[in-house]
């Protein structure tokens, strides 16, 4: 019995020290996007494995003084995670460490679109969101304004609006994750057949809108809905009207609305305005179709479960303290409240799931 309580105290211990330096982990993958080192890996497909001396001749050719240890220091603990294959035979003195790319380190590759994971990666840590961090704790002691207020002096979506390098790299983090969504919604939904005008709220430039009229040729009218300032730079796109206003205050009529993103970060109690506008802006039979991150109901530690927790603490720190990751019940209720008699949840994504209320 003594021996038991004390193998659970060591464990207990190694876990608290793994969770104490998890730090590591993020900004080391941030590292590793700043230094190009997946597309220096992949080199067009070809994924075979290298030292970190030659991805260093790679990545910075002229820059004599880079440290591979340091680097392979880095590649070593992100193995550990999955996001590298470490090739090395222990047996050989000689034998240098070699990294190749897994699955997950493959999200971080530039695709033949300029997409990626690594933009969302990059956009995470900046100075201004990690000036945040420290002050989760504030958002339980004051939950009147963001963390990312307290330390920056404005909210994030304004703060973005000021710095357009911001804004850019927020731009391409968005692109690099909702293409392959939309990709696997449209292989995986059939709710847009059917529908003939179609309003994207929050469209930004248009993406999600090209894509479904692209797939779905019964939509003759998509309506690109976003803040003027937002839609005034959004490219000109066949059968897309774009359409600046605001959704707190009305949203253009449609056979369906469809929105990406959007809710996760606003209050109930906007989230319910939104709804509502949507309703009104709906026939009797039309649809509103969210696609959102959507908690279990119960807490595990699977991938799933800790990404979309994760997720709901940065959307606490960053854009809103009471805006947050609801579970499919908590989004029947807020959809119900609003008007919406009918709703069905799809898990098409593992991290993202489309919801769909009915009118």
């Amino acid at each position: 019995m003594e021996d038991e309580m004390t193998e659970s105290r060591n464990r207990a211990r190694l876990a608290i020290m793994e969770l104490s330096n998890m730090i590591s982990v993020p900004m080391s993958l941030n590292a590793i996007v700043r230094l190009n080192v997946p597309d220096a890996i992949w080199q067009g497909g070809s994924n075979s494995p290298i030292s970190s001396s030659q991805i260093l001749a790679r990545v910075l050719p002229s820059q004599s003084s880079a440290d591979p240890e340091n680097l392979q220091r880095i590649l070593r603990m992100l193995t550990s995670y999955g996001v590298f294959a470490e090739h090395h035979n222990p047996n050989d003195s000689d034998s240098e460490r070699k990294y190749s790319l897994t699955e997950i380190g493959k999200t971080l590759v530039t695709d033949g679109e300029g997409l990626s994971y690594a933009p969302y990666v990059l956009q995470h840590h900046q100075d201004a969101l990690m000036k945040a961090w420290p002050l989760v704790h504030e958002a339980v002691v004051d939950p009147a304004s963001e963390p990312f207020v307290k330390a920056n002096g404005d909210s994030a979506y304004a703060y973005y609006g000021k710095k357009p390098e911001m804004n850019g790299l927020m731009q391409k983090a968005m692109s690099g994750v909702s293409v392959p969504f939309m990709k696997a919604v449209l292989v995986g939904y059939d709710g847009f057949e059917g529908v003939e005008r179609l309003v994207d709220v929050g469209g930004s430039a248009g993406d999600c809108l090209r894509m479904i009229l692209g797939k779905h040729p019964n939509v003759r009218e998509g309506i690109n809905f976003d803040l003027p300032e937002v839609v005034a730079k959004a490219p000109i796109i066949p059968g897309v009207t774009n359409v600046g206003g605001n959704m707190f205050h009305s949203i253009p009529s449609a056979d369906a609305i469809f929105m990406k993103w959007i809710l996760t970060t606003w209050t109930d109690g906007e989230v319910k305005l939104i709804m509502e506008n949507c309703y009104n802006a709906l026939p009797a039979g039309g649809k509103l179709i969210a696609c959102e991150p959507v908690l279990p109901e119960q807490s595990d530690d699977s991938h799933r479960t800790r990404a979309l927790l994760e997720g709901d603490i940065f959307v606490m720190t960053i854009y809103r303290t009471k805006g947050k990751h609801r579970t499919e019940e908590e989004y029947r209720q807020l959809g119900h409240s609003a008007g919406f008699p009918h709703f069905k949840a799809l898990y098409i994504d593992y991290f993202y799931t489309v919801l769909e209320f009915r009118k």
